[in-house]
């Protein structure tokens, strides 16, 4: 079987420790497997690093919205008091930036953050409420005291026996088939 195969999703192994795994996400980086992920039940320092992964775009996409944002709270209170409804008060001009200050950054923050919570599940591909993943009896140790690499078959390298050999020659252990 090769990764041509729908009805598998990858392959799952297990792992004896945090340090066990980083080793393992390095190995499984280098040799050539990009759509990998590494499952824990906390945090390991330096692993973004050992799988290879790019920092994430939110920022960027964050920071361009909010740019149009605080443009855009900015340009609707000058149209509004400017434009559509001048009005004189005590010989003040019709654009007074100081004053158009707190409206333009409380639109700005409450546009970035919504955004924020929109870009980060599109780009987190949620919501997905089953992953195939969670069918394995061993992936419930995830939450307690397991150290999990599972390896999809859509990866370019992905081969189901040569990547079983591959993450047993590694140090996996438990090693089983997730299908879809």
């Amino acid at each position: 079987m090769n990764g041509k195969d729908t009805k598998i999703f990858g392959i799952l192994a297990q792992f004896g420790d945090p340090g066990e795994l980083l080793q393992a996400a390095e190995k499984t980086r280098d040799a050539g497997y990009s759509k990998f992920d590494c499952y824990s039940p906390f945090p390991i320092h330096g692993m973004d690093d050992a799988m290879g992964l790019r920092r994430s775009p939110l920022g960027y996409i964050i920071a361009f919205i909010s740019f149009f944002a605080v443009i855009g709270g900015l340009s609707l209170q000058w149209y509004a008091n400017a434009i559509d409804y001048p009005l004189v008060i005590s010989g003040k001009p019709f654009i007074s930036y100081q004053a158009y200050a707190p409206v333009g950054f409380g639109l700005t923050v409450a546009i970035a953050a919504i955004f924020t919570f929109v870009v980060m599940l599109a780009l987190n591909g949620l919501p997905r409420p089953h992953h195939p993943i969670f069918s394995s009896s061993n992936f419930e140790k995830v939450t307690d005291d397991g150290f999990f690499i599972g390896i999809e078959s859509g990866d370019s390298k992905f081969d189901t026996e040569k990547t079983k050999e591959f993450l047993s020659s590694i140090g996996g252990k438990n090693i089983e088939t997730i299908n879809n």
